[in-house]
């Protein structure tokens, strides 16, 4: 019986020692767990930048520069003469565009100050000197003071004033139109000149590819298309030209006008006897 209550007693403290650890286990567990679950995630780790690809500038071999280099003589003589049509048009468009400038100046002078003088000499020495207007003043004065005692003595003085001051402004008109014949024969000229480089450049890539014996696109497009330049540079050479021409006369109508004006003026004046 002794062993029975033994028996009993161990397996009661048994149970009740298992029962204590079950209860416990459960807080136990999850403060373990805790931590675990409430620790912040590692940092992931930064991307390496890009490395930077590096562009590298390839020359084009059909530019100017190549068909400068590989052109004969009859194309570099071609975009010779397209450069000094170019220079001589630029520098006629600047020195007319100075002369007008000049001239349009001279008649705003002149409506200011020529006909609030007192006399038309007075008025002539107020006149800037080497304009188309003093011009115009002295032949008119000289016609009227040189016209009695002389062979032109048969010519009445109104025929002989205003053939006088006709003739001055003749000679100012022919001074303003001085160099747009330049401009006009580069616009009409220059393309062709143009046009004559490409042909005759599409002719020498033309023998090169058939001694090659090589007719790919790359062997056809680069020098057809560097030929091709000087149609360009030639149209580049005309433009500017026939532009400045249009734009120059009609400046020049307009200075005319004032010029004309003023002739006609001083004819009357001189014919009044004011001088």
């Amino acid at each position: 019986m002794s062993l029975i209550h033994a028996l009993r007693a161990s397996i009661g403290a048994a149970l009740i020692a298992a029962s204590a650890l079950l209860a416990t286990a459960p807080p136990a567990f999850a403060q373990a767990s805790a931590p675990a679950a409430t620790a912040p995630a590692a940092p992931a780790p930064a991307a390496a930048p890009a490395p930077a690809v590096a562009e590298e500038a390839v020359e084009n071999p059909y530019g100017l520069k190549a068909m400068w280099n590989e052109g004969d003589f009859v194309a570099k003589g071609t975009l010779i003469i397209m450069i000094i049509m170019s220079m001589g048009s630029w520098y006629v468009i600047f020195t007319k565009l100075f002369e007008q400038r000049s001239m349009l100046k001279s008649a705003k002078e002149s409506a200011d100050s020529f006909w609030k003088a007192s006399s038309v000499k007075a008025g002539f020495t107020s006149l800037q000197e080497g304009s188309a207007f003093r011009f115009i003043a002295e032949q008119g004065i000289k016609a009227s003071e040189h016209h009695e005692g002389t062979m032109v003595e048969t010519i009445d003085k109104h025929t002989w004033i205003s053939m006088s001051v006709d003739r001055a402004v003749g000679n100012v008109q022919g001074r303003l139109q001085d160099g747009l014949a330049v401009l006009a024969t580069v616009g009409s000229t220059a393309p062709f000149v143009g046009l004559f480089g490409t042909v005759w450049g599409i002719y020498n890539a033309l023998v090169k590819i058939g001694i090659s014996g090589q007719a790919s696109i790359d062997k056809v497009a680069g020098p057809v298309g560097e030929a091709l330049i000087m149609t360009a540079i030639g149209l580049a050479v005309a433009v500017p030209a026939v532009m400045g021409y249009n734009w120059l006369i009609r400046r020049n109508k307009n200075i005319m006008d004032q010029t004309r004006a003023f002739a006609g003026d001083l004819h009357n004046v001189l014919l009044a006897g004011k001088r």
